[in-house]
């Protein structure tokens, strides 16, 4: 095992942990150190993203910072489309999508970034259906991009939540638990149409868990204005990462 992907996928756990966001390091780091195709790596790093976000629930639902309201929906969203991400995955070039995810990524991170006077309440406050509905499909949103691009679904539900105007802890609590069910969808889709290297997947995994770990404990150290700083920045990272894979230059 290459030490280098161990610590890749140590700083990828404290990442998930943290903000929500860091799956989008873990496929080039398995596809350029460990020598396999992207798709594998794709569903190699899916398959990891499941029990991170167990960890992540399980650690993020003892601290409260969980909004089951959020979450649900969210969830049912992204538990269906996984799977139909990861029949796309297996026909068609991901690239062009890749791009218009990086771009709303990065919209959402200049949008969280922006000075606020006062904190805007989320869109649709005042009708919690419609609410309902919005949080349903931007777990669609997110499960099928998480299973095209086998970027873990809270790269993708972070960003846009904090676009509709839901709070940083907010967004990341919700994106623990996204995490499973768009894992678990898009790794059922890769079973059938991807490869996975199970071997390395199960090493990836115990490291990672102790990442998630010690990036539930900063999260919950942080002040409000300081974390909405970091997701901001990891927003940029992430998008700047994700343009970078459209062109093939990682």
């Amino acid at each position: 095992m290459n030490l280098w992907l161990i610590l890749v996928a140590f700083v990828v756990g404290v990442m998930i942990g943290a903000v929500g966001i860091g799956g989008l390091l873990l496929v080039p780091a398995i596809a350029f150190l460990a020598h396999l195709p992207v798709q594998t790596a794709m569903a190699t790093a899916l398959l990891s993203f499941i029990f991170t976000g167990v960890l992540g629930t399980f650690l993020f639902h003892q601290r409260g910072s969980i909004d089951w309201y959020i979450a649900r929906p969210v969830c049912t969203g992204a538990a269906i489309s996984g799977f139909f991400g990861a029949w796309a995955n297996s026909r068609i070039d991901p690239h062009t999508l890749i791009f218009l995810l990086a771009s709303v990524i990065a919209v959402a991170g200049v949008n969280t970034a922006m000075p606020r006077s006062i904190e805007r309440p989320p869109v649709f406050s005042s009708n919690p259906g419609r609410q309902q509905i919005l949080l349903f499909w931007i777990g669609a949103v997110c499960g099928f991009g998480s299973g095209l691009t086998g970027v873990g679904g809270p790269a993708l539900s972070v960003p846009m939540l904090l676009l509709f105007g839901f709070s940083p802890l907010s967004a990341i609590g919700a994106s623990q638990v996204i995490q499973i069910l768009a894992a678990i969808s898009g790794t059922l889709g890769n079973l059938r149409y991807g490869t996975i290297d199970f071997q390395l997947a199960a090493v990836l995994i115990i490291v990672e868990l102790l990442g998630v770990h010690l990036g539930v404990r900063i999260v919950h150290a942080l002040n409000p204005r300081t974390l909405r700083s970091a997701v901001a920045i990891f927003c940029v990272l992430v998008s700047a990462g994700l343009i970078l894979r459209s062109l093939n230059i990682v």
